[in-house]
């Protein structure tokens, strides 16, 4: 006699039956679509950060004007950028007194220095002119842009790259900042 093979399940009397699982998928489109509907709307409705303009004040070349805005030279501090990420700065009138040349990482002090002099000697508050040689970069314009910011000069600063007295390219080039 043939037996019957029971461990398929296919047997009919005594054997183990098999019921069919349902299917475990789950459709995920519509997550997706709302993740995507949520990714977009925090991306529309975000404010990034707006970028922080600095005042600057340039001389205009086409003023002929004799009105000219005349400084204390007790309130003036004149900051030439040079090469190899070196400054020289004075106080005053240039020709008259010797500038200090120092790197970008000294120079937040002197600026604080004097701020405060002036500030006491005069009460009032210092004058920034910023002279950018052949010599400087970009990033050394910056980066005095940002020393002045972090130290509290609420004046804009004076920008001249044009008139750069014979003094100061004297002294320069003897610095070997030029």
């Amino acid at each position: 006699m043939a037996e019957l093979d029971t461990s398929s399940g296919g047997g009919k009397k005594g054997g183990k039956v098999r019921s069919k699982k349902a299917s475990t998928k789950v459709d995920l489109t519509a997550m997706v679509d709302l993740a995507f509907l949520l990714i977009t709307f925090f991306m529309l409705t975000t404010t990034l950060n707006k970028p922080i303009a600095m005042d600057i004040a340039k001389p205009d070349k086409d003023d002929k004007s004799d009105a000219r805005l005349e400084l204390r030279a007790s309130q003036t501090m004149t900051i030439l950028l040079g090469k190899n990420n070196k400054v020289a700065w004075y106080m005053g009138e240039a020709g008259k007194s010797a500038p200090t040349v120092q790197s970008f990482s000294e120079v937040r002090k002197s600026i604080l220095e004097n701020k405060q002099k002036v500030q006491a000697a005069s009460g009032k508050s210092i004058v920034m002119v910023i002279k950018p040689t052949s010599g400087a970069t970009y990033k050394n314009f910056v980066d005095i842009m940002d020393e002045l910011a972090i130290t509290g000069i609420k004046s804009a600063p004076a920008i001249d790259d044009v008139n750069i007295t014979d003094a100061e390219v004297t002294f320069l080039k003897q610095q070997k900042l030029l």
